[in-house]
């Protein structure tokens, strides 16, 4: 009971709070009758209790008892009062909650509510989107960053390590030097021939010894080259037998620089003292100095020259009989490489260059006749024709003189019956000034070839003269049986001192021979060494110099041939 009484006195605090709301004049003693029941009064529950209390307790309790049933009736009427309060309250409050509803539309604030749930999404998914791309581009531009720093630092290790060979690889537009030419010395001319020289020294040595391996000069050092050679070509070994070769004599060239003394050669080296450079030299000796030269730098192009046109005709198709050869075999070697397996054609290769170095070629250097007549690289070579004989070629057919054949005709018919046609030719011959073998002081036998019954026009430099009348003589060339005769023009009698009579088994040296372009013939000409002579006599200007030069050379090597099982 004291637990009720005290939660009624606890409510009835509040009733200042809500008398505000008991003013209101739409209150109804219905609803507010239905919604809380009246509880029944516990008057006689009491008594008893109080009877209880009197039984068991003190008079002195029983007023106090009285007292505390008057309040409580009291304060009972009271919470009937606040509970009527509330139940107005309520009902008020559910009246204007359904007012409010029918004044406000529920569904449009549900739309709206939707709508804007809606956007606060879009809105929230475009917020990350932007958060997204922001981090993104913030990341990239980092990424960037950082990547162009560690290319710059990169770039900037490369260079400092291989910044000088790169620099190696720029390109650059060329500069055109134009470089300094020197005037032309004697003295200089002169220390450029002799370095020339003293550089192909080697080389030419080196060709020496291949060459007297290939002649058997020393027959024990071929021997044993020849059999050391086949040896590596039948096991396949020739390529590394010549590293091994090159390796040796690089580690002999090593030795000898070093101050060793290692002299080895098949053909025993001669040495030529060096003349001194004379320093006070007269206008006609460093004229003759200045001739030397000239010759042998001539010489040297000359050869070089001939030996490129005579390429370049043998691919141009020049002369088709010698091109047609190289490309059968052009044809023959593409078909056997294609064929025939490296190892096989590498040893076929290396066998027959071994006996063509070491056997073929000693037989046709010993015998001239049958390599004339069957070594095919050396006729080719020797037939191929260099530009200026070409051009001498195209030249004869017009400016050629050959007697008409009619006049040979009737030379023939006035020849008796029974005479041979030797008997024919051994008429003495006459030139303008008189008989053949008058002029030149020779037995009547001795007359010109028929290739040169008219002679070759051309002038003689004799080098062993000092003045220029003696230097420079022109006249006509013949060459006999035994002789090479030259008439000079300014001979005055039959028999003069100017013209000259070679014999020609004196001759030690021939050779082809070029003075100056500028001279009649493209400056061709003929060097023939002799004995009596200190330098090689030239027969320059000659409009048909290899014609004369097979005829001479021609005669010369009969004459050898001949003396040779005589002696």
């Amino acid at each position: 009971m004291l637990k009720r009484l005290d939660k009624i006195r606890f409510r009835g605090q509040k009733r200042d709070e809500i008398l505000d709301l008991a003013e209101s004049p739409n209150a109804s003693d219905n609803e507010c009758g239905d919604e809380v029941p009246v509880k029944p009064r516990s008057s006689l529950k009491d008594t008893e209790d109080l009877r209880d209390l009197a039984g068991s307790g003190a008079l002195s309790m029983a007023a106090a008892i009285q007292d505390f049933q008057r309040s409580e009736s009291e304060r009972l009427s009271e919470v009937k009062g606040h509970l009527e309060i509330a139940l107005l309250e309520k009902h008020f409050l559910q009246e204007e909650l359904r007012k409010l509803r029918e004044e406000t539309n529920i569904e449009a604030l549900k739309q709206e509510l939707e709508k804007e749930k809606t956007k606060r999404l879009d809105l929230e998914q475009k917020m990350n989107e932007v958060i997204r791309s922001s981090i993104m581009s913030v990341g990239m531009a980092w990424i960037s960053c950082s990547l162009e720093t560690m290319f710059s630092r990169l770039q900037k290790w490369l260079y400092d390590k291989l910044g000088v060979y790169i620099e190696d690889f720029r390109f650059q537009p060329e500069e055109n030097t134009v470089e300094t030419e020197e005037p032309l010395s004697a003295k200089r001319l002169t220390e450029n021939m002799r370095r020339l020289k003293r550089g192909a020294k080697p080389v030419t040595n080196f060709l020496r010894n291949l060459s007297a391996l290939s002649n058997w000069h020393s027959v024990y050092t071929s021997a044993i080259a020849f059999i050391v050679y086949m040896n590596a070509a039948w096991h396949g070994w020739v390529i590394p037998m010549f590293l091994f070769l090159a390796i040796l004599r690089l580690s002999l060239n090593y030795l000898i620089a070093r101050g060793w003394r290692i002299q080895w050669s098949i053909v025993p080296e001669v040495s030529e003292p060096e003349e001194p450079p004379k320093e006070d030299l007269t206008v006609s000796e460093k004229f003759q100095l200045v001739l030397d030269v000239a010759q042998k730098a001539q010489n040297l192009f000359g050869k070089m020259a001939d030996v490129l046109e005579k390429i370049k005709n043998l691919f141009m198709w020049v002369q088709p009989e010698i091109t047609q050869k190289l490309y059968i075999a052009l044809w023959v070697a593409f078909i056997s490489s294609c064929v025939l397996p490296y190892k096989l054609l590498g040893f076929m290769i290396g066998l027959y260059a071994g006996i063509k170095f070491f056997i073929i070629d000693f037989i046709f250097k010993s015998c001239p006749k049958l390599r004339d007549k069957y070594d095919t690289p050396y006729i080719v070579w020797t037939s191929l024709p260099t530009d200026p004989q070409l051009k001498e070629r195209s030249n004869a057919t017009l400016s050629r003189r050959v007697q008409p054949t009619a006049s040979r005709g009737s030379l023939a018919t006035n020849v008796p019956c029974g005479m041979s046609r030797d008997e024919e030719g051994g008429r003495p011959h006459s030139t303008k000034k008189g008989a053949f073998h008058e002029i030149f002081n020779l037995p009547e036998s001795e007359r010109p070839l028929p290739v040169c019954e008219n002679g070759w026009r051309c002038c003689l430099i004799n080098r062993d003269r000092k003045m220029p009348t003696d230097y420079i003589r022109n006249g006509v060339l013949y060459v006999t049986e035994n002789y090479l005769c030259f008439e000079s023009s300014s001979s005055r009698s039959s028999s003069s001192k100017k013209n000259k009579v070679i014999k020609l088994t004196e001759i030690t040296d021939i050779q082809k021979y070029k003075v100056l372009s500028v001279l009649p013939g493209s400056g061709m000409g003929i060097s023939i060494a002799t004995p009596s002579t200190q330098k090689p006599l030239v027969f320059g200007a000659m409009v048909h110099r290899d014609e004369a030069f097979e005829a001479i050379y021609t005669q010369y090597m009969k004459i050898v041939t001949t003396s040779v099982p005589e002696t």
